[in-house]
Parts: C-alpha cells; sequence; structure tokens
C-alpha cells in the first residue's frame, strides 16, 4: 500500500507537482473572488447630509393607536406612509432635501410601526397572513417611486434614499417570512 501511494505521488519531475497543485490554487483564486464580490465596498459621500430622523408625528401615533383591527391599522399606516411619500415627491421637485429626508424618515418609522404591529398580532391565522400579504404587496409599490426621488438628488442625500430602499426590501422580506412558516402549511413530519 505504501509504494502504491508513493509512486502515484512521486514528485521527481516539477512538471508533476505542478499538475498536482494547480487545480488547488485554481480553486483558492476562485474562492477569493467570489469572496469579494459578496462583500463590496459602499461608498459614503465626504460631506454626508444627516441621516433622517425615524418618527412618526403625534397625529398619526394618535391615528394608529386609535385603530384597534389589524387590517384597518394596517390600511391606514399605508395611507399614512403613501402621503409622506407623496410629500416627499413634491420637496424633491422644490429641491428641499433636508425637508425631503424628514418626510422620508418618518415614511420609515410608519413602515417599521406597521410591521411590528403586525408581528405582535400574528396568531397564524388566516385574516393576519391576509394583512401581511397585502402589506407586502402595497410595499412593492413605493420602491419604484423612492428609486426617482432617488436618482434625481444630490450625492449627500441620495446616499440616505438607498438605505431606505434597503431597509424598504428588508422590511418586504420580513413581511413575507411569515406567509411560509410551519403555522401556515403544517409539518406532518411528526
Amino acid at each position: 500500500m505504501a509504494d502504491l501511494f508513493s509512486s502515484m505521488f512521486s514528485f521527481r519531475k516539477p512538471t508533476s507537482l505542478l499538475i498536482y497543485l494547480l487545480p488547488f490554487a485554481v480553486c483558492l483564486l476562485l474562492a477569493t473572488a467570489v469572496r469579494a464580490q459578496e462583500t463590496p465596498e459602499e461608498q459614503v459621500p465626504a460631506n454626508l447630509a444627516p441621516p433622517p430622523i425615524k418618527t412618526l408625528s403625534k397625529e398619526e401615533k394618535t391615528a394608529l393607536d386609535a385603530t384597534g383591527d389589524v387590517k384597518n391599522r394596517t390600511k391606514l399606516a399605508l395611507e399614512l406612509m403613501d402621503v409622506r411619500l407623496k410629500k416627499a415627491e413634491d420637496l424633491n421637485t422644490e429641491e428641499r432635501y433636508n425637508a425631503l429626508l424628514a418626510e422620508l424618515g418618518g415614511f420609515q418609522a410608519l413602515m417599521d410601526d406597521a410591521l411590528k404591529y403586525l408581528n405582535r398580532n400574528d396568531n397564524g391565522r388566516g385574516k393576519v397572513m391576509n394583512t401581511f400579504k397585502k402589506f407586502e404587496m402595497s410595499l412593492r409599490t413605493f420602491t419604484p417611486r423612492l428609486e426617482l426621488i432617488r436618482r434625481e438628488m444630490p450625492e449627500r442625500f441620495e446616499y440616505h434614499v438607498r438605505k431606505i430602499l434597503i431597509f424598504l426590501r428588508d422590511t418586504r422580506e420580513k413581511a413575507v417570512e411569515p406567509l411560509f412558516g410551519d403555522s401556515v402549511v403544517p409539518n406532518n413530519d411528526n
């Protein structure tokens, strides 16, 4: 057995060593290239504007707290988000970017509040599941509108809108997760 092993891996010629090490080197280089693609460096502008403050207005909070039904509260939150985004679009045409970021901060706070409320009231039944689905579908409509705002802004403000778009994508993903849990399709392996 030892003779078989030594005859297979005898490195008497330098080219035979190269034949065995070449596939290893190629795999190592490919793994490094893939890892470099997974973590792109994000460029932060030098004169970055302050980030928007994620906060609800007093009126919004009162209106949301007054609505007790999950479906109606989510519908109200989506309407308030639409109002905030409409104001942001108007402020973008006026080139009032600081006020625009303030509106988008409120937009983000409403989105976060609605998702937290849905998760708190998730009992695995159809009504909340349908509300999760409608919430996610409504969030889809905001992405192109935010993209239009983002591409017309100066770079120092655009960075924050890009972050809000990422937050929107992550919120959509979290809104869909309950639809694919064990509570929707029970696991019968037991």
